[in-house]
C-alpha cells in the first residue's frame, strides 16, 4: 500500500490561514499587528529569493514588514548598530539577519546582538537554552524543527511513546527536532535516537523508528529496506542532483533529491514527504507564526 503524502504546501496553506485570522483579530482588538525587520546584507542570489518569498507572505499576512536591504561591504559594526536600532523600535516584533552574510562580518556575534525576545529564527544561545528547558519557557522553536513537528501532528502520527529517530545532528535541524520530540506535551513524548556517519549499524537504528526524520544532506542515503513498515518518514534533505529543461518555461531548472529513496520508500511507509513539497513550504510558514507569537508576548496574550 502506497504511504499517505505529508505535503508541507498544503499544511502551509492551513496554518497561513490561521495566522491571517488571527492577525485580523488582533488588529481589530489591539490595534496592533506583528512587525516583521528582515535585514539582507550583499547581493547573493539565493538569499534574494528566500527574502523576496518572506516579503510577499508577510504582507500577505497583514504584517508590518520592512526590508532593510544593506550593501555587501557594510562594516560589522554598523550591521550590530542596525541590530540595535531595530531592537529598541517597539512596532518591530520579529528582527530576522539573512545568512549567509559577507566573509568581514562574524555571523556569532550578529546573530547574538538579536534581542531573544526577538528572535524568531530561534537561533540565539538563550532561545536555544528555552528550548531545551522546555514547557513554556520556550518562545521561538527554530523554524523548520518546528514546521516538522506541525506536519507530523497535523498527519495524525501519535508521537507519544514513539521510537523517533533522527538522522543528522545539525544546530538547525538535527538537534533542535531530536529535543523537541522529547519533551512532555502534545506532538511529543517520544523516545529519541540521534545518529549521524559516526554511528555504527545505522542500518539498524532506522529499522526501529516509528518515525524516521532524516536531515543529513546526503541523496539517498536511507535505503528503502532501512524503513519500518508502515512508519512516518520525514526528509528534510534537500539536494541538488542535476538540471533538466522545465516543461513550462524551457529553462533549466535543478533536479532536486532527498535524504530517501523516496520512491520505493513510499511503498514501505505509512507516511511520508516529498521533494520538493514536504518539509521545505514550512519554513518561512513557523518564521511567520513565531513573528506573531511574539506580538502576542508583548500584548500579554499568548
Amino acid at each position: 500500500m502506497t504511504a499517505k503524502l505529508i505535503k508541507g504546501t498544503e499544511i502551509r496553506e492551513e496554518i497561513l490561514n490561521e495566522i491571517e485570522a488571527e492577525v485580523k483579530q488582533i488588529k481589530e482588538k489591539h490595534g496592533a499587528v506583528p512587525g516583521l525587520v528582515t535585514i539582507l546584507v550583499g547581493e547573493n542570489p539565493a538569499s534574494i529569493s528566500y527574502v523576496t518569498l518572506k516579503i510577499k507572505t508577510a504582507h500577505r499576512l497583514g504584517f508590518n514588514e520592512v526590508q532593510d536591504s544593506q550593501p555587501a561591504d557594510l562594516p560589522e559594526a554598523d550591521l550590530l548598530a542596525l541590530i540595535d536600532k531595530y531592537n529598541k523600535d517597539d512596532s518591530i516584533h520579529g528582527i530576522l539577519v539573512q545568512l549567509p552574510l559577507p566573509k568581514h562580518v562574524d555571523e556569532k556575534k550578529v546573530l547574538n546582538a538579536i534581542d531573544p525576545d526577538k528572535d524568531v529564527d530561534g537561533f540565539h544561545p538563550v532561545n536555544v537554552g528555552r528550548l531545551m528547558i522546555g514547557g513554556d519557557e520556550v518562545k521561538f522553536p527554530p523554524c523548520t524543527p518546528a514546521g516538522i513537528q506541525e506536519m507530523i501532528v497535523r498527519a495524525g502520527v501519535e508521537t507519544k511513546g514513539a521510537e523517533v529517530v533522527v538522522v543528522g545532528r545539525s544546530n538547525i535541524v538535527g538537534k533542535p527536532i531530536a529535543n523537541m520530540m522529547l519533551q512532555k506535551g502534545p506532538g511529543a513524548n517520544s523516545t529519541v535516537t540521534v545518529v549521524h556517519t559516526g554511528t555504527k549499524d545505522l542500518e539498524g537504528h532506522c529499522k526501529r523508528a516509528d518515525i524516521l526524520i532524516v536531515a543529513a544532506g546526503v541523496p539517498g542515503l536511507v535505503k528503502p529496506e532501512w524503513i519500518k513498515p508502515g512508519a512516518c518518514v520525514i526528509d528534510v534533505g534537500v539536494n541538488r542532483v542535476g538540471e533538466k529543461i522545465s516543461e513550462k518555461t524551457g529553462k533549466k531548472i535543478a533536479i532536486l533529491k532527498g535524504d530517501v529513496d523516496f520512491d520505493e520508500a513510499k511503498e514501505i511507509a505509512g507516511s511520508i514527504t516529498p521533494v520538493p513539497g514536504g518539509v521545505g513550504p514550512m519554513t518561512i510558514t513557523m518564521l511567520m507564526k513565531n513573528t506573531l507569537k511574539s506580538l502576542k508576548f508583548k500584548l500579554g496574550i499568548a
